[in-house]
């Protein structure tokens, strides 16, 4: 029975895989910020090897995943040359004006530009993994999108609302508002929508709709990794550590299963600019994958570290040899160019994932669907 249940749920790719990479990766990491702070954990401080394998090989990765999406996709390149012509260009100039206006103007217009990413991603995958949930009164579709809204921005206006110990990008970052009230009533209504959902949830088993796991988890995972990252503890590791993993590696996955989806839909026509890009999209290429993923994180952030840090020297050896710009009027134009790659995937991400858009050709990609299918 459990079987038939998990096969006919609306999965992406696979019961097995979205469970494996796109749902257990915010729960887990939920579990294991819970573990370490019930067995005495105490580091506040991101070690650096931590921080290599979080910031580097998963938050920083994840950007240039979206290349194979993209980029690196001839088919994808031709439809819409203006939309991937433009956007660096114009992402590094929007920059370079905002840093002449001021770092923190910068970083904190960065900052809100990564947390609606952020917020954006969470509700992408609960609306696919609602799509197929025809039919109902829209009122409930509208309780599914406060749910997963409730759940990244209470804990958001919390944070904006009280004193944390962890920034997003730099200190200060964020607007601070002297206003915990604002944290309580928000608190309050999250309570309320949550509560809407449960009702709601019992209304669809009431009428035999069925219980639709993945949606559920996916809500599970973003409220628990999101309210114990940022609420519950104020510590700049449990945050890293639930914030990132939590958002890039089911993105990561989500590029990893497109592609391979891709490649096999187009057998040896494939879109990829090079033949050996679809090679990349099997179980045993998974390293390869990540690794070239890792390399290109490695090289952004060494010259970052080089350039502009200087907090990671052990790490970025090679890169110490770079010279230290720290407030140059030089960072006016290198900043936005190093930050380039991250504003460009903010930007792109917001097209490339459009449910309401039809019959485009990244949903029969993602579904496997063949051309002409519905």
């Amino acid at each position: 029975m459990a079987h038939s249940l998990l096969k006919t749920q609306p999965w992406i790719f696979s019961a097995r895989f979205d469970l494996g990479f796109i749902l257990a990766p915010a729960l887990a990491v939920t579990l294991a910020a819970l573990a370490w702070s019930l067995f005495g954990g105490a580091a506040s401080e991101t070690s650096p090897w931590v921080w290599l394998v979080l910031v580097v090989g998963v938050d920083v990765a994840h950007v240039y995943s979206t290349l194979f999406r993209t980029y690196l996709d001839r088919a994808e390149l031709s439809a819409r040359p203006w939309l991937y012509g433009l956007t660096p260009l114009l992402a590094w100039l929007g920059g370079c004006l905002l840093y002449w206006c001021g770092s923190l103007v910068f970083w904190r217009v960065l900052a809100y530009a990564a947390v609606f990413h952020f917020v954006r991603q969470q509700y992408g995958f609960m609306m696919i993994y609602a799509r197929r949930e025809r039919g109902l009164p829209p009122l409930f579709c509208r309780i599914d999108k406060a749910a997963i809204y409730g759940a990244t921005l209470y804990p958001l206006v919390y944070w904006h609302c009280h004193q944390r110990q962890f920034s997003w990008f730099v200190e200060g970052d964020f607007i601070r508002l002297d206003l915990p009230l604002l944290a309580t009533i928000a608190g309050l209504f999250y309570g309320v929508i949550l509560a809407a959902y449960i009702v709601k949830e019992a209304a669809l088993l009431r009428r035999g709709t069925g219980f639709n796991l993945p949606r559920n988890l996916l809500l599970a995972g973003t409220a628990t990794s999101w309210f114990i990252g940022i609420v519950l503890f104020d510590n700049d590791l449990v945050f890293t550590g639930t914030n990132i993993i939590a958002h890039g590696i089911p993105y990561i996955a989500l590029i990893w299963g497109y592609g391979r989806n891709q490649a096999r839909l187009q057998g040896g026509r494939s879109s990829f600019l090079a033949p050996w890009i679809a090679h990349l999209f099997t179980w045993r290429a998974v390293p390869v994958y990540m690794a070239a993923l890792f390399g290109l994180a490695y090289l952004e952030e060494g010259l970052w570290d080089g350039f502009v840090w200087r907090e990671h020297g052990s790490l970025f050896g090679v890169f110490g040899t770079l010279p230290s710009l720290g407030s140059s009027d030089a960072l006016i134009w290198l900043a936005p160019l190093l930050a380039m790659p991250q504003a460009t995937h903010y930007i792109l991400d917001a097209f490339i994932w459009r449910m309401q858009t039809r019959d485009t050709n990244w949903k029969r990609v993602l579904f496997a669907q063949e051309p002409g299918r519905s």
